[in-house]
């Protein structure tokens, strides 16, 4: 049975709330770089440039790394599915690793005056990594669920149905639209949250703030796993 029939909501709310906890701990952290929002780094990137600021190599190749990652992720994914085996497991493990990998080099060489020193730089790239892994395997496996880092087309869609609701819809559109609705604004929430316990734990913790998202997604690794079991035993 495909892995994308059944998902629980918790995963939902487990991926954005990842995303915006490390765009916005990654951004406070590395001069303004982000992770997953990664286009954002063209804004960053000439503000870098006119104002002098740290961290231009970062958001230069911000954008290049994470489309790198999403292609190694999708022949990742392709040779797992060749060989019978679960893509989303390894895929979740691989965002495991890459932020935990992360978190250790801001452990062990942060803070960071400047981001293009290497172990920033590394660190930087690293978190990119992950969320292009969450984004590759959202788009190939959850395509159910909204998109977990791209708040804007979420917000878009959310004023629209809104609008539309107030219009008057009726019958299926109405349907369609609710449902959407109650899709689109806790993954709205859950990424908000993300972004302000980020803000709170690098003021108080600084770079142990960076702990917490290898845990998170080492529990939506446990969400998909059990969700899967209770699947192949029904």
């Amino acid at each position: 049975m495909p892995e994308t029939r059944t998902t629980p909501a918790v995963l939902s709310h487990l991926l954005g709330f990842n995303a915006g906890y490390v765009d916005t701990a990654g951004f406070l952290a590395l001069n303004g770089l982000f992770a997953a929002h990664v286009t954002g780094n063209f804004v960053t990137l000439g503000a870098a440039l006119i104002h002098g600021s740290a961290g231009a190599v970062s958001k230069l190749l911000a954008l290049p790394v994470f489309c790198v990652a999403v292609v190694l992720t999708r022949l990742a994914s392709n040779a797992l599915a060749a060989r019978q085996q679960a893509p989303m497991r390894s895929l979740i493990a691989a965002q495991v690793l890459l932020l935990a990998l992360a978190a250790a080099l801001m452990l062990g060489f942060g803070p960071f005056a400047d981001s293009d020193r290497l172990p920033a730089f590394a660190a930087g790239m690293l978190m990119v990594c992950a969320m292009a892994v969450q984004n590759g395997m959202q788009r190939m496996h959850l395509p159910q669920l909204p998109p977990s880092t791209l708040m804007t087309g979420n917000t878009t869609q959310v004023m629209i149905d809104l609008a539309d609701l107030l219009k008057g819809l009726q019958g299926d559109e109405r349907g369609a639209a609710t449902g959407r609705l109650r899709k689109m604004l806790p993954a709205i929430a859950s990424f908000a949250a993300g972004c302000a316990l980020a803000a709170l734990a690098y003021v108080a913790l600084g770079m142990w703030c960076f702990v917490l998202p290898p845990v998170v997604a080492a529990w939506t690794a446990l969400v998909s796993w059990r969700e899967r079991n209770d699947r192949t035993t029904r």
